[in-house]
């Protein structure tokens, strides 16, 4: 196993080398394999930092899966940080299977997105370990502009060795948010409901509500309740209908004016918050951040049935 231990004295010129001659799936299993203060240690160095960084994005297209990679248009800049300060910068230009390195990259060059980020996590990304929808939503990693963009960059890396995908930012696994949301502020929560990563969030939670129901409590409940989600930059109101009926649960997209048991109406933040454990449905009532139209006691039912995902 090849590891990064040889930069740690290494110069520039030698950095560079050995960074570009190191095998693809190498490279990316000595990153994971590496602790983050080793990392740290060796690419944190003023000395190696712009070259690691250069060299590993000049590299993404051989070790992205190239269906996925194809997909991509347009231009990312990366600022790199630490404790609040601007590092460097680089930028990418991904023309539909090809990518080109910006090294040279201005802060008044338009740009798609920008992210913003350390240069460890930054790391850990472009390597497939992390999920950048998970770290958007815990405020390590900042996204300004085509979120869209931004998470079809982070879900183009392969496993080492095989072809298939180390980390799909669109696939968010409830429990892994709701532990995610125990540390970040309410204000963070409202920034990431207003942008274009709130789609991806809505539509993941609600295609995985139905495993979380509890089939034994759930077997004589007969109920229909819909969902009224506020706050999307659009105007739009999402809507979403769950039912429950003798042990099963289905969801779908809510219409306007149908009939059901009760209705719902939140913010899209406060619903994050109720379908993850860190609001309780009794307390969100009663301070009005759900209003319930209808059945109140169907609405609560709703929720005493769902064995909803906690923080591990």
């Amino acid at each position: 196993m090849t590891d990064l231990s040889s930069l740690r004295d290494a110069d520039a010129d030698a950095a560079r080398s050995f960074l570009t001659t190191i095998g693809a799936e190498e490279l990316v299993a000595a990153i994971r394999e590496t602790s983050d203060e080793d990392l740290l240690s060796v690419v944190g160095r003023e000395v190696i930092r712009p070259v690691a960084v250069e060299v590993i994005l000049s590299r993404l297209h051989e070790y992205a899966v190239p269906e996925r990679l194809a997909l991509l248009h347009g231009v990312v800049r990366f600022d790199l940080q630490r404790r609040g300060r601007l590092l460097e910068r680089h930028g990418l230009e991904l023309r539909g299977g090809e990518i080109l390195a910006r090294p040279d990259i201005g802060a008044d060059e338009p740009v798609d997105v920008v992210l913003t980020t350390n240069v460890v996590r930054f790391l850990r990304l472009v390597s497939g370990e992390r999920n950048a929808g998970l770290e958007y939503l815990a405020g390590t990693l900042d996204i300004q502009g085509d979120a869209a963009l931004a998470l079809g960059l982070g879900g183009i890396f392969r496993v080492p060795g095989t072809h298939h995908v180390a980390v799909d930012p669109t696939e968010l696994d409830p429990v892994a948010i709701a532990t995610v949301l125990g540390t970040v502020p309410l204000g963070h929560l409202r920034k990431v409901m207003s942008s274009g990563f709130r789609p991806v969030v809505l539509s993941e939670i609600f295609r995985r509500l139905p495993d979380y129901l509890n089939e034994r409590k759930a077997r004589d409940v007969d109920l229909t309740v819909g969902f009224r989600l506020l706050g999307n930059p659009t105007g739009e109101i999402e809507r979403y209908v769950v039912r429950v009926h003798h042990g099963a649960v289905s969801v779908d997209a809510g219409i306007e004016g149908e009939q059901r048991d009760a209705t719902i109406t939140c913010q899209g933040y406060d619903y994050l918050r109720l379908a993850t454990g860190h609001l309780s449905p009794v307390i969100g009532v009663l301070k009005g951040q759900l209003k319930v139209r209808g059945d109140k006691g169907k609405a609560l039912q709703l929720s005493s049935i769902l064995d909803i995902p906690t923080a591990r």
